[in-house]
């Protein structure tokens, strides 16, 4: 399991891909913070990071799919998938180290974001004037985000052979389990009557509770089962394939 977590990091960092996306990420979101005027982290009166994770979710849709488009989809692109299942490894440890290289990866992408945690303090009147213990639980609500993120896209990728079609299918996916649920409540049918239920089945409800710095069982649960149902998903694929 960690040598194929290794193996997929390696590979991630050996790639001209894998900095792009990583540039991108950081370079996207430096511009929204800093200096589009509409969401710029100078624009406002207080001395937050609401911007950043306010942010995150739709960049992420893009930039995690991209991550995971070739765990699965250029494995069975090569036929290296047959020599994985011959090793003495189970096909849920296989999906087990490819999700912790993934992880590992999204870490590695927010932990330059500390700059503007660094930046925001420095702003402030006085220095150091924010909530530091609310941004520590927000940061902790946009890993859970991005590991549901993350097992969405390791399925689709484990749908296709093909990495652009993995990543259009994970996108849509994490679009789905993000506002779906969010806008299909405003419908006027619904308003007043489920709505609220209906919000709760998605993702954005969840995060935006824990975003606001509040770490709720409730919502660790929901996010916990998300990246089992789509890790569950998965193997069941693989296993599929073998029948």
């Amino acid at each position: 399991m960690w040598t194929i977590a290794l193996k997929e990091m390696a590979s991630f960092f050996s790639s001209l891909a894998g900095l792009i996306i990583s540039g991108v990420f950081l370079l996207v979101m430096g511009l929204m913070l800093f200096f589009f005027p509409d969401t710029s982290i100078l624009s406002g009166n207080y001395a937050n990071m609401d911007g950043l994770f306010y942010l995150a979710p739709t960049i992420f849709t893009f930039v995690i799919p991209a991550i995971t488009m070739r765990f699965f989809a250029e494995e069975l692109q090569n036929g290296t998938i047959e020599l994985l299942a011959t090793k003495p490894i189970s096909d849920f440890k296989i999906i087990l180290g490819k999700f912790i290289a993934g992880l590992f990866l999204i870490i590695l992408c927010l932990l330059p974001t500390l700059v503007y945690y660094y930046s925001v303090y420095q702003l402030g009147s006085p220095k150091g004037n924010l909530d530091t213990g609310g941004i520590m639980g927000s940061y902790v609500g946009l890993l859970f985000l991005s590991a549901s993120f993350l097992s969405i896209g390791i399925f689709a990728s484990s749908l296709t052979q093909n990495q652009v079609v993995a990543f259009v299918i994970g996108t849509f996916l994490c679009f789905i389990c993000q506002w779906f649920f969010l806008y299909v409540s405003k419908i006027p049918v619904f308003v007043g009557k489920i709505d609220y239920w209906l919000q709760k089945l998605g993702i954005d409800y969840h995060y935006g509770n824990m975003s606001k710095g509040v770490i709720d069982l409730k919502d660790v649960v929901y996010f916990l089962s998300v990246i089992s149902i789509f890790l569950a998903l998965t193997h069941f694929v693989l296993q599929r394939r073998k029948w």
